[in-house]
């Protein structure tokens, strides 16, 4: 099929590449110019493992094609895929206006049937209205149909989750039988290959991301509100964690404690699924969703606390190292990052942090430039006071402690992340604070044994 994909960030150009990977002729769409001179010699403007070898591939065979023109787009394409971005507003709720900008631009070029179809994660209501537009915008009323087939991307994974991802979803409206068959033809080889897929209506294909989503969110801050249990009575929240993971009720993904999720969707789209629950008077139900973004919060917090408590009570004078810069291992991605408001956090307080990241210093550089920044992670410990693990790339688990140690002014280990040998650590003379894994505090309520309460000093 001749397709289109509006919006060439990372959801578009990793499903313009894709798509021409499965045979289809696509045409990405995006108003940067820079950006789409980039990928049309093949260059991807941000790292995802696998990314450029496809877009290369699609670039060659002639299949995949940039444009910054709407009217070209919609002379090209049969099927319209929108991947525009919808950014958190400071009152939580998402920003819609590249949306709404993209299909303004689109559909008065739209002179034939066609179908467009919403990837962007949305508000639930978001694909009813952008069928009003379509209506009134297009030339032909009707020619063009709205369908909506949410990502369910992994930074770092992207590719892989493409073109075999979990599940396919189809949201259309009642009987729109046209927009159904599009999309089933475009993930012909994915269906074929025994990829699940939901055929639904437009509003339930919005909340199933929302909902993904936001389940993620909870499994992760559930864990970690354990650790705040742990850290209180001295308990291992690892064992914890491995021990609810045989449980197959629960299983063991996104239940590694730590420093919290981070990254352009989970906390953006919890932020804003509990906004639109509060406009559509359900916002009692989504009200967990607020803690489950507190205790992400406050596991940044905590790691802050336990680098304060590790330099001897105060961060005047020392110097921090950090490994990590990236929101999770496998992208230059530093939305929202959790390593970085800890950097950020700990310079505040009177710190001198150095920070180092595989992939992600050039995005850290712009965002973050009153930090300091090394070009290794041997660098970024060289002289510290302390060292703080905190996004869990492979490089650093690699990393032998032992000649380290003679490297920095203290063998300190502040680690926020699954990924290191503490044992190794410590055999090596490192001193390691470990999140979730506290030592009792020095007071801590316990039951007495007639059932009340009193307090172990």
């Amino acid at each position: 099929m001749r397709i289109t994909v509006i919006g060439c960030g990372y959801l578009g150009a990793t499903h313009a590449a894709c798509m021409a990977d499965l045979g289809h002729e696509v045409l990405g769409v995006d108003v940067d110019q820079e950006k789409t001179a980039a990928l049309a010699e093949g260059r991807p403007p941000f790292f995802e493992p696998g990314l450029a070898r496809i877009l290369e591939r699609g670039v060659g065979t002639g299949r995949l094609r940039f444009t910054d023109s709407y009217a070209d787009a919609a002379e090209f394409g049969e099927l319209h895929f929108l991947a525009v971005g919808t950014p958190q507003r400071p009152d939580g709720r998402a920003d819609l206006r590249q949306l709404t900008s993209a299909v303004g631009e689109l559909a008065p070029h739209l002179r034939r049937p066609c179908v467009v179809v919403g990837k962007s994660t949305v508000p639930v209501g978001t694909a009813e209205a952008l069928t009003g537009m379509l209506r009134q915008l297009a030339p032909v009323g009707g020619a063009a149909s709205l369908a909506w087939s949410p990502e369910f991307l992994r930074e770092g994974h992207a590719v892989e989750d493409t073109l075999r991802p979990d599940r396919l979803v189809i949201g259309r409206a009642e009987g729109d039988t046209r927009s159904a068959a599009a999309l089933r033809e475009v993930y012909r080889a994915l269906v074929l290959a025994g990829v699940p897929t939901v055929e639904t209506d437009l509003a339930t294909a919005e909340l199933i991301k929302t909902a993904a989503n936001s389940f993620l969110a909870t499994k992760i801050s559930f864990i970690n509100a354990m650790a705040e249990v742990c850290e209180a009575v001295g308990a291992d929240v690892g064992q914890l964690a491995d021990a609810l993971a045989h449980d197959s009720r629960i299983g063991g993904q996104f239940l590694q404690p730590g420093l919290g999720f981070g990254g352009g969707c989970l906390p953006k789209d919890i932020r804003g699924f509990a906004a639109r629950a509060e406009e559509l008077g359900a916002g009692r139900a989504l009200a967990f969703l607020r803690e489950v973004d507190g205790i992400n919060v406050r596991r940044r917090e905590r790691l802050v606390e336990l680098t304060v408590r590790a330099c001897g009570g105060t961060l005047d004078g020392r110097r921090i190292g950090v490994w990590g810069a990236a929101f999770k291992p496998g992208t230059d991605d530093i939305r929202d990052s959790p390593a970085l408001a800890v950097a950020a956090a700990l310079r505040e307080r009177g710190a001198e942090v150095v920070v180092y990241d595989p992939r992600a210093l050039d995005n850290a550089r712009k965002t973050f430039p009153g930090l300091e920044y090394a070009e290794s992670a041997t660098a970024a410990a060289e002289g510290t006071d302390a060292l703080l693990h905190l996004t869990e790339w492979r490089e650093f688990g690699a990393v032998d402690p032992a000649p380290l140690a003679a490297r920095v002014r203290a063998a300190r280990l502040v680690d926020g992340r699954p990924g290191l040998d503490l044992d190794r650590w410590r055999g090596a003379g490192w001193t390691c604070d470990v999140l979730g894994r506290g030592e009792p505090r020095p007071e801590t309520a316990v039951p007495s044994p007639d059932g009340k309460t009193e307090v172990d000093v």
